[in-house]
C-alpha cells in the first residue's frame, strides 16, 4: 500500500483554495451580520446567501480547487458527479444551519455549537467529496487522522465564529482567514490520512476529471459572488456592511 504525500503535488493549488475559501468566508460573515439585523424573509434571504457563500464557496469550491492538484501514479482520478453534487448540497445545507445558529444568538453556548455544526459540515463536506472520487485503485483511511481532522475542523471553526463578536473590518478579515484556516485545515489532515493502493490491472475509471468541470464551476462562482457581493453593498440600513456583533 503507497501512502499519498499531498503536500508534493501542485502546491500552488492548496494556496490557491485558501485564498478562494478566505474570500467565500468573509462575504458568508457580512450576509450573516445582515441576517441578524434583519427578520422574516430578509433574515431568511440572507442566511440563504451565507450558507451558498460559505458552504459553496468556502468550502466546497476550496476542496475542488485543491483537489486540481492531486495525483496518483498509476491511475486516472475522475469524479462521480452525482456524489460531488451531492458533497456541494451537504455543506451548504450544513454549514448554512451553523451560521443561522450564530446568527440567532451571541451567547457563548449557542456559538460554540454554532462552530462544531460549522465544523461537521466542513469535515462531512470533505469525505463526502472525496467518497467521489474514482480510480483503479483502493482507498483507506487512518481513522485516528480522520478523527483529528474532525476536531480541527471544529475547534477552527469556533474560533473563526468567535472572532467576529466584535464589529469592524478587522474583526470579520480576521474570522475570515480562521475560517479559511478550518477549511484547509480538515482538507489537509485528511489527505494524510489517505492511503491508496493501486490496482495493477483494472480499467478506465468513470466519471468526469477534475479539469472538466472547470469552467462551470467558475463561471457559477463568479456570478454568484458578485451577485451576493452587490446585494451586501447595496443593500438599505447600512452605510457600508458589518461583521456579525456576536456577545
Amino acid at each position: 500500500m503507497s501512502h499519498i504525500d499531498y503536500f508534493a503535488h501542485e502546491w500552488w493549488t492548496s494556496a490557491v483554495a485558501y485564498l478562494v475559501s478566505s474570500v467565500g468566508a468573509l462575504l458568508g460573515l457580512l450576509l450573516t451580520a445582515r441576517a441578524r439585523d434583519s427578520t422574516g424573509r430578509a433574515r431568511a434571504a440572507w442566511l440563504v446567501g451565507g450558507a451558498l457563500s460559505t458552504g459553496w464557496t468556502g468550502v466546497w469550491v476550496m476542496h475542488f480547487i485543491a483537489m486540481m492538484g492531486f495525483r496518483v501514479p498509476g491511475t486516472r482520478v475522475r469524479y462521480d458527479l452525482p456524489l460531488t453534487a451531492a458533497s456541494a448540497v451537504f455543506a451548504i445545507v450544513v454549514v448554512g444551519t451553523g451560521l443561522s445558529l450564530a446568527a440567532r444568538s451571541g451567547e457563548r453556548p449557542a456559538l460554540a455549537w454554532a462552530g462544531v455544526v460549522v465544523g461537521l459540515g466542513i469535515a462531512g463536506m470533505h469525505y463526502l467529496g472525496m467518497a467521489s472520487m474514482n480510480m483503479n485503485a483502493d482507498v483507506f483511511y487512518d481513522p485516528v487522522i480522520v478523527v483529528l481532522s474532525v476536531f480541527v475542523a471544529m475547534a477552527a471553526a469556533t474560533a473563526a465564529l468567535r472572532c467576529v463578536r466584535r464589529t469592524g473590518p478587522a474583526a470579520a478579515v480576521a474570522g475570515a482567514l480562521v475560517l479559511g484556516v478550518a477549511v484547509s485545515g480538515v482538507h489537509h489532515t485528511g489527505m494524510f490520512a489517505l492511503r491508496v493502493r493501486v490496482r495493477p490491472m483494472g480499467g478506465e475509471p468513470p466519471g468526469a476529471e477534475a479539469i472538466d468541470l472547470l469552467p462551470p464551476v467558475v463561471v457559477a462562482i463568479s456570478v454568484v459572488t458578485f451577485a451576493l457581493l452587490l446585494a451586501v453593498l447595496l443593500a438599505p440600513g447600512h452605510a457600508r456592511p458589518e461583521p456579525p456583533a456576536y456577545g
